[in-house]
């Protein structure tokens, strides 16, 4: 008969309320997951944007004047560099997500002792680590060609990341509605990119007629560019202090719907 003891052996380990352990673990599987193809998530987006730099203030800035007395192309880059972030903080928690359902190993993350707090905290700060970090290695790539320097910090660190959290947490609703890629490739082409596009990002909403410039007021991507774009510029369209109302309250009604959606298991227990 053995005489080994209960405690000889190897004893589950105790979370308490909060697995920051377990949450750590998913975090950076998320960064890896991306930094593995960064030539693809982080240096082709930059490069993207450059392209659209060379194409709006090369060809069509020169023949334009200033926009409220800054520069075309200063104008113009903030709005840039924040498409890519939106885009990408979408991307890798929407992808991710379903990624995971279609390849049939969401067990990878649904049978570890992880709360449905903790699992949207992980996919979430994945995708903004990614978003900023292409935001940041686009605004260093346009240093040399134009001053990058922000005029508010507080603007550009409010609106940039209130808008990556926003993105990623439309990813993370998309990843869990979405059942084939169709489903993703249909919410960026009918919903991310026209928001953007009429946002604000390539013109001033300004030198719109009255009733699209009413319009654009209702689009909450105008306040995201518009307010990043004070960050740097110092110039704004429309309202600060509603943008930072209304991004707050978005973000919290997202937050929420996103926990909820993860706490049913919606779509991935099923």
């Amino acid at each position: 008969m053995s005489n080994a003891r209960l405690t000889d052996f190897p004893q589950p380990k105790s979370f308490g309320l909060f697995n920051g352990l377990g949450l750590w673990t998913l975090y950076k599987k998320e960064v890896r997951r991306f930094l593995k193809v960064g030539m693809q998530t982080v240096l082709a987006p930059v490069a993207t944007t450059l392209l659209y730099m060379t194409v709006f203030a090369v060809a069509i800035g020169a023949r334009r004047g200033d926009v409220g007395g800054i520069p075309f192309a200063e104008f113009l880059a903030p709005g840039l560099i924040l498409m890519g972030l939106l885009n990408n903080a979408f991307a890798n928690s929407g992808s991710s997500i379903l990624v995971s359902k279609v390849q049939g190993n969401t067990v990878d993350f649904l049978m570890p002792p992880l709360s449905a707090l903790e699992l949207f905290i992980a996919f979430v700060a994945g995708a903004m680590t990614r978003g900023v970090l292409v935001a940041a290695v686009t605004a260093v790539t346009l240093i040399p060609f134009m001053n990058m320097m922000p005029a508010h910090w507080w603007a550009v660190a409010y609106f940039g990341l209130s808008a990556a959290a926003m993105l990623s947490m439309i990813g993370v609703i998309g990843g869990l509605w979405a059942e084939k890629f169709d489903h993703m490739a249909a919410v960026t082409t009918f919903v991310i990119t026209p928001l953007t596009f009429l946002s604000g990002t390539f013109y001033s909403i300004t030198n719109l007629p009255g009733p699209l410039a009413t319009i654009s007021h209702f689009n909450p991507f105008f306040y995201m560019i518009d307010g990043f774009r004070y960050g740097f510029t110092g110039h704004a369209d429309g309202n600060l202090m509603i943008g930072v109302i209304l991004l707050g309250v978005i973000n919290l009604a997202l937050g929420a719907l996103s926990y909820a959606l993860l706490h049913a298991g919606w779509r991935l227990k099923s």
